[in-house]
């Protein structure tokens, strides 16, 4: 299981425009490119695509 951190402000607004409740939610990894976070109690692990990425 990975190890997150607490979101920030700017992160809890992300996680809220997916629907989830960002009190349940850690963030193991934002980069430019994708936006992981891992749930707190059952550890599943949700990666999201950061929008306007070029290659």
């Amino acid at each position: 299981m990975k190890h997150g951190k607490k979101p920030t402000r700017k992160q809890k607004q992300a996680i809220a425009a997916k629907k989830l409740n960002y009190n349940n939610w850690l963030v193991v990894k934002d980069s430019t490119e994708v936006f992981e976070i891992v749930h707190r109690i059952s550890g599943k692990i949700r990666s999201y695509p950061k929008k306007g990425v070029v290659y």
